[in-house]
């Protein structure tokens, strides 16, 4: 290696002749080195390890990367010539592997506030780092960190009249949600039609085709766009034009720039697969986005993903990925791809990265008569009709545990903390997911089954989506059709034709999991073979969608409970001894299942309107009597009516991160107030989509709001960012019906907002100055 790019290797091992020897080598960056494209030290040590492997049998050899930055020109590879490897680190705070390049630039006044410098060679560049901050590519509208989708969003961001002055919108960039909000799509523009309008590429990043959402609109990379701090922009003649901060020493900042996808690729075949590898105390940062990049179709969830990521894993045998962070990524985080057998991944933290955080997703040749999109499907007299995978190319037998993950799928919103696709037995538990645009677990599809979902908190989920769950599964697998008449004489001829692919039962239990945009437990459509019992759901309640054969019992439904959608005439579901505060939403049900019963309601009228669909006869209702119910201690009294129908208490507070260093740092959910049943909160004012609320309760408080009746809910305060604001409601205004109903008290109001927050808007109906005035609300 040449002097001045050189790092230092020390080899420290004994051969001695012995074949159970150990191999040592500690590698030492040289930090200091600016724009460093030499060799890569971390190779370097792995093929001096490959070389002494083919002269001794060596048992293990360990890499020891000392304190400082290992910047990367090309993915450290690990292969099966590498044997048993250690990959150490002396901590996160110390050691850090990176994907970017260190610039030493010569800045000029641009104009205004931007300033200017040349980038020497062609290098492009993703993401840009000053200081270790990441900084804003130029877009429309500017950044908000409260602002929503992509932290802010407008409807006329590809406008005419906006892109007309644009001088070069070739290579801008559009991020555009779902028209369902199941996800988004991301476009290149590559010109300008005759009518003013944007011709695009890609749009390739989600698996359930629609038009672009109206209103969910972002557009960056376009130079015009650079009219705010921090915002930058890299010009076709390699020209870095950037917005600093006023409090910051341009000429000598550290200026770093993302060119490296993956950062380390632990790859072997089949049939010699990487085995006994272990990657521990590194902080990972500064990889490219990859949005653009090839995607595949994942059978026929709503998903299409790009396989690859920071870490990527194939073909492998007993990895271990622990006590890591992984942060400032622009894709995939962790991506377990196809055949592996107990990978590891704990202890870590994952945050502020650009897709998915953890995901296991195997192969299509696995699956016997797979399809691909939801419209697709093998017809029964073509299709491989024996049960379970055809190839072993899949992840199986794998455990994530203890890990801290947060803020991922800040640019893709097709995403997860953790996706399970084509996988078998893979344990979760144990881990703290939150602030997340859509799932914060997801299962794609039946195949094959066998998961542990476990001690888990997962919160703050769907954030920039819709219809979905913090638990959120689909299993639109060989017997799913998409016309249901189909369907229902598919399963009616061959009733476990579900397991053919859904082998083995999924078991999710002792989780604590909240949504407030949709469910926090969402089985879709054709999830079937699920085992569901002793979670804690803050808000969502449970919903089962055309499936077979789960069995839900022992959960607790706060201020909220069971929605059963679209069942099959006989699904074999099960739905007992839960605590529920509300009645059951059903909706187009052949059947009521095996057993909807023994179930306790939170008030008699939601028992009763329960009882009148021919369901609960042996259900009761009242308090279910928690013992601290305000600070999350949802444990049940010994005198709990909930023990007299089957509810056997559990511990409801031993979910998330364990490991104390990642627990000291993991937010918790918060903790809702009771709003129905017999242990309704009665405290006089509630928070509500960012407004002060109370129920109309007084003749004075009828009086001065001019209303027929004792009845209605009084807007008291109301934050700047509230959603009622931003609706055109005002303080002092009375919320007095649904688009359903009229709406007495808080608690009328709440029940029609969990039945109806999933979709993302709806109607009210408010008073003021004596007239009574609609009110269409979006609460996201």
């Amino acid at each position: 290696m040449r002097a001045t790019q050189a790092l230092l290797v020390l080899l420290c091992f004994m051969l001695m002749g012995c074949d159970s020897s150990e191999m040592e080598i500690y590698v030492k960056p040289n930090s200091d080195t600016v724009g460093d494209t030499g060799v890569n030290s971390i190779q370097e040590a792995l093929d001096k390890i490959a070389v002494l492997r083919e002269k001794n049998n060596m048992a293990l050899a360990t890499i020891t990367l000392g304190k400082g930055e290992y910047r990367l020109n090309t993915p450290v590879r690990i292969g099966p010539e590498h044997g048993a490897v250690k990959l150490i680190g002396e901590g996160t705070e110390n050691t850090v592997i990176k994907g970017s390049r260190r610039y030493s630039l010569k800045w000029t006044k641009y104009k205004g506030s931007v300033y200017v410098a040349p980038i020497v060679g062609q290098e492009r560049f993703d993401q840009l780092f000053i200081n270790g901050r990441r900084q804003i590519l130029a877009r429309y509208p500017n950044y908000d960190e409260n602002g929503g989708h992509w932290q802010g969003y407008a409807s006329d961001a590809i406008d005419p009249n906006r892109i007309e002055k644009w001088q070069h919108p070739h290579g801008a960039i559009l991020h555009v949600m779902h028209q369902g909000e199941w996800g988004g799509f991301h476009y290149k523009v590559e010109g300008i039609d005759k009518d003013g309008s944007v011709l695009l590429s890609g749009g390739h990043q989600n698996n359930r085709p629609s038009a672009m959402h109206e209103r969910y609109r972002m557009v960056e990379n376009v130079f015009e766009e650079l009219d705010s701090e921090g915002e930058w922009f890299l010009d076709a003649e390699q020209n870095l034009y950037y917005w600093p901060p006023k409090d910051l020493d341009l000429q000598n900042a550290k200026v770093e720039g993302t060119l490296q996808k993956c950062l380390v690729n632990v790859q072997g075949t089949k049939d010699n697969p990487v085995k006994d590898v272990s990657i521990e105390g590194i902080r990972f940062e500064h990889t490219q986005r990859t949005f653009m990049e090839a995607y595949e179709l994942l059978l026929r969830s709503d998903w299409t993903m790009y396989r690859g990521g920071s870490v990527f894993l194939q073909n492998t045998e007993e990895v271990a990925i622990k006590n890591c962070e992984f942060t400032a990524l622009g894709g995939n985080v962790i991506f377990v791809s196809d055949y592996n057998r107990n990978v590891v991944i704990s202890d870590n933290h994952i945050h502020d990265c650009g897709a998915s955080g953890i995901a296991f997703v195997g192969s299509p040749k696995a699956v016997r008569s797979p399809s691909f999109q939801y419209n697709e499907y093998v017809p029964l007299n073509e299709m491989d009709t024996l049960i379970g995978p055809k190839t072993d190319d899949y992840p199986s037998d794998c455990l994530v545990e203890n890990n801290l993950i947060h803020r991922i799928g800040r640019i893709e919103k097709q995403t997860a903390g953790v996706e399970i696709a084509m996988a078998m037995n893979i344990t979760v538990r144990h881990n703290s997911i939150y602030e997340v645009p859509r799932a914060g677990i997801n299962i794609g599809d039946g195949t094959w089954g066998g998961h542990t979902i476990s001690f888990n908190d997962v919160f703050n989920t769907v954030l920039e989506s819709g219809d979905h769950g913090a638990f959120n599964s689909w299993g639109r697998d060989r017997f799913w059709h998409p016309n249901r008449n189909t369907m229902d004489s598919i399963v009616a001829m061959h009733p476990e034709m579900p397991k053919w692919d859904a082998v083995y039962t999924t078991e999710i239990f002792n989780n604590r999991f909240r949504c407030d945009h949709g469910w926090d437990i969402d089985l879709d459509d054709g999830s079937s073979n699920y085992n569901i019992y002793n979670n804690v759901c803050l808000n969502g309640g449970i919903k089962l969608r055309e499936g077979f054969f789960r069995t839900v019992e022992n959960n607790i439904m706060i201020n909220n409970g069971f929605h059963p959608h679209v069942w099959f005439k006989n699904s074999g579901d099960i739905f007992r001894h839960n605590i529920v505060f509300t009645e059951h939403k059903d909706i187009r049900l052949q059947g009521w299942g095996a057993e909807v019963d023994y179930n306790l309601f939170g008030d008699d009228e939601a028992l009763q309107i329960s009882q009148k669909n021919g369901v609960g006869a042996h259900s009761v209702s009242g308090s279910p009597r928690f013992k601290e119910a305000a600070t999350g201690n949802f444990d049940v009294s010994d005198d709990s009516p909930a023990l007299q129908i089957g509810f056997e208490s559990f511990e409801t507070q031993n979910v998330g991160v364990n490991n104390e260093k990642l627990k000291v740092l993991a937010k918790t959910p918060e903790i809702p107030r009771l709003l129905f049943g017999s242990q309704v909160d009665k405290s006089s004012t509630f928070q509500w989509l960012g407004a002060e609320i109370k129920s109309i309760e007084t003749m004075g408080e009828r009086s001065a709001a001019g209303l027929s009746k004792t009845a209605g809910i009084l807007v008291l305060s109301l934050d700047d960012t509230s959603v009622l604001k931003k609706s055109g409601i005002a303080v002092g205004d009375v919320i007095v019906a649904s688009e359903e109903e009229e709406l007495d008290n808080v608690s009328d109001l709440m029940k029609f907002y969990q039945n109806n927050n999933w979709k993302g808007q709806f109607d009210l109906v408010i008073f003021r100055n004596q007239k009574k005035l609609p009110i269409h609300l979006k609460t996201k």
